[in-house]
């Protein structure tokens, strides 16, 4: 049976704290404020990071550093592990198609993954890795079994302000400011890695219910045959809305009473720097383990 160990980066949401738990290693992602760098769950807290945020600081995501990941990757293997190494999705950084080149250089005993998954998803994806591995799957199957399962998930997530998409750039000026008069909540979706726009609402009401009918018909038509087999979940994410979620996810429960809601986390701080706080998303995923 294959020795295999799970590497991930912290835009899973998993902490260094549960990583150790869990006997994998998690790679923080580095921020720059203010022209300093700080490193996810190491020396960047989420209140310290919400802090800097909401006080205007100039705050970017920044990939880590190939040193950073080779010395993980050098320390398993040389232990004799395979390494699997599951970063956030290639369609929001090149984080992932920096890791693919380093692999080349380990004679396929680091295998990367890009199932194309953030946040929630992706924590489903390692804890998935995790239970393939306890199975005696290689590196090289597990690799295969995520990236063959990388559709099988969606994430919704609403808005309480557009300021943040506007100075990362992803939004104009003007349509920032229009939705600021009109009260505009959108709500966006993740698929397959990319943020795209979904719906506009005017109330959390409003968009509470435009994601609970998101996830139905997910539910219903793409995911119809992996809810008969009882493998579909529900998780939830924010941005200092703790209360809303949990609210949020009674909510949900009542809703869909034949699929268990699990996850209800933090959103990582790498999606946070662009949507700000405020921010209430759920997701359909299907699980593995």
């Amino acid at each position: 049976m294959a020795m295999v160990k799970i590497v991930t980066d912290s835009n899973s949401g998993i902490s260094q704290a549960e990583a150790e738990r869990l006997g994998i290693s998690v790679i923080p992602m580095p921020f720059v404020i203010d022209g300093e760098q700080y490193f996810e769950d190491v020396d960047l807290t989420q209140a310290q990071f919400y802090e800097h945020l909401q006080g205007d600081a100039s705050v970017s995501t920044s990939q880590p550093s190939s040193v950073s990941v080779t010395e993980v990757w050098d320390a398993l293997v040389n232990e004799g592990y395979e390494v699997v190494h599951i970063p956030m999705s290639s369609a929001l950084s090149e984080s992932c198609h920096t890791a693919q080149n380093l692999a080349k250089d380990y004679g396929g005993k680091v295998q990367v993954v890009d199932n194309r998954r953030i946040s929630i998803t992706l924590k489903q994806s390692v804890y998935d890795a995790i239970s393939l591995a306890e199975r005696g799957m290689s590196a090289k199957e597990i690799a295969r079994k995520l990236e063959q399962t990388a559709e099988d998930s969606s994430i919704y997530l609403t808005l309480e302000t557009l300021k943040y998409l506007k100075k990362g750039g992803r939004l104009t000026p003007a349509a920032a400011l229009i939705g600021t008069i009109l009260r505009v909540k959108p709500v966006l979706q993740i698929q397959g890695g990319k943020l795209d726009a979904f719906k506009k609402v005017q109330t959390v009401k409003q968009a509470k219910q435009v994601m609970i009918d998101a996830l139905k018909s997910d539910l219903a038509t793409r995911f119809a045959d992996y809810v008969a087999a009882g493998e579909m979940r529900i998780f939830l994410a924010h941005t200092e809305r703790e209360k809303e979620i949990k609210e949020f996810a009674d909510e949900l429960a009542a809703a869909f009473p034949n699929i268990p809601v699990s996850f209800c986390d933090p959103l990582p701080l790498s999606i946070a720097c662009h949507v700000g706080p405020g921010v209430i998303a759920c997701s359909v995923t299907r699980c593995l383990n």
